[in-house]
């Protein structure tokens, strides 16, 4: 195993560009693509990828600011000293390498923007505190636990579709949560997967010391936090810049709003998230100086994130407009049955997610061939959501649109880490076409 580690590992260092790059070369290839099989000029091509570019600007927004304001409720004096007592009492490389993937695995199913950031955190920790632990690898390892947010409780697609009002209601109806992430086989899946996923991880670990890379602790330890100098001015600005009575009195007040928002009956979606964890944060921290401190901190992770969403948009335009992603699917679904659909629909869904990542835009262009076909085969439509569901997670494992927080965090490049996902996508991969078939001939 350690052999075909290494094997992937120098591909990625050798060929493999930064995310930037690779997302213009992902740009570049779906045009080609777009030209050659489908009926489409360059002019409307090109107008479909700029009138596009924008269109998941609001998007964009929602998901700078669940990790910026994640990275803030990870690192909240609460969080950080459960974190550093997690670390402390991990004493090996493997052992570093399992709680590094189930704290951002369990983290991730909780809410997967808090697992993103939860996990290269408890990394970073890690790798600080146990000698000997390859530093790229639990990384790597740390950010694998983001699949599991395609089977947890922020899973877009199982939301979406149980959600009234969806933009597929009219022909698929509601689909709840106990039919798709709270359904017995995506349980026991989550349980499989939490189990071994952890273990294979740690397996990837070099056996040779001569190989290991640590963590260089001059360069990645915490720099001290300058709130207690802040303190000693007698200001009345810095009196409420640092006023506890302003933090908890807002941070009430928000938390008021989001028990009322829940008791009315509304749904769980991103912008409620995002409020709940703003005013958490706000609460946790103490003051509204210390929380602005550690946003900064946190705004560092989203760069790339702000950068690369529009080319992505981009692309989904190109992919919608030409009519690609349909062609695509339909190559498989031609092959299908109502035993394989969910299947073939998980294997197109991984490819198609290289060109659309995010998992509401990858439904919006996906989802209503694959239900069509569902209803025509007879399969279910439960099912089939969750198998799209799936097929966008396992390549989340090695889309560079994903990995851009944890390499902020580790301050590390793609092609250190990608070696590694690429191994645990094969092992992931495994796992979801397993439970795929099961839930189609055993359940």
């Amino acid at each position: 195993m350690e052999k075909l580690t290494n094997f992937f590992t120098e591909i990625m260092k050798r060929y493999l560009p930064d995310p930037f790059v690779f997302a213009i070369g992902l740009t570049l290839l779906t045009f080609v693509l777009a030209l050659l099989i489908e009926d489409i000029s360059f002019i409307d091509l090109t107008t479909a990828w700029g009138g596009g570019f924008w269109d998941l600007l609001a998007f964009t927004t929602q998901m700078a600011v669940i990790l910026a304001m994640g990275y803030v409720l990870a690192t909240a004096p609460v969080t950080d000293r459960l974190l550093n007592r997690i670390a402390s009492m991990v004493h090996t490389p493997k052992m570093a390498i399992i709680v590094a993937t189930l704290v951002g695995g369990i983290g991730s199913y909780l809410n997967w923007g808090f697992g993103l950031v939860i996990g290269g955190i408890i990394a970073k920790k890690l790798a600080l505190q146990v000698k000997g632990v390859h530093y790229p690898l639990i990384i790597a390892a740390a950010y694998s636990g983001f699949t599991f947010y395609g089977l947890g409780i922020s899973a877009s697609i199982p939301i979406l579709i149980s959600t009234p009002g969806h933009f597929l209601e009219d022909s698929m109806g509601l689909i709840t949560l106990s039919e798709t992430i709270f359904s017995l086989p995506m349980i026991l899946t989550t349980i499989v997967l939490l189990i071994t996923l952890p273990l294979f991880n740690a397996m990837l670990h070099p056996k040779n010391p001569e190989n290991v890379i640590e963590i260089d602790p001059a360069l990645y330890a915490d720099k001290p936090k300058t709130t207690s100098n802040m303190l000693e001015d007698n200001t009345l600005a810095n009196k409420l810049n640092n006023s506890r009575i302003l933090a908890y009195t807002i941070g009430v007040l928000g938390l008021i709003y989001i028990v009322i928002y829940f008791t009315q009956g509304n749904s769980l979606n991103l912008n409620i998230l995002n409020f709940v964890i703003l005013f958490i944060g706000i609460i946790l921290l103490g003051t509204p100086a210390r929380y602005i401190e550690h946003l900064a901190d946190g705004i560092k992770t989203i760069s790339g994130i702000i950068l690369q969403f529009p080319f992505y948009a981009g692309i989904m335009a190109i992919m919608a407009a030409s009519g690609l992603v349909d062609t695509i699917a339909k190559v498989f679904v031609d092959l299908s049955n109502e035993q394989t659909l969910p299947f073939w629909g998980l294997i197109s869904s991984f490819f198609i997610n290289f060109f659309a990542p995010s998992a509401g835009g990858h439904w919006a262009v996906q989802g209503p061939f694959m239900i069509d076909a569902a209803k025509e085969l007879g399969t279910s439509l439960a099912e089939t959501s969750m198998s799209v569901m799936l097929g966008n997670a396992w390549n989340d494992l090695v889309q560079p649109f994903w990995i851009l927080p944890a390499l902020a965090l580790s301050r590390l490049k793609l092609k250190d880490i990608m070696g590694f996902l690429v191994m645990i996508m094969f092992y992931v991969g495994i796992i979801y076409i397993v439970a795929t078939l099961a839930w189609s001939y055993l359940f």
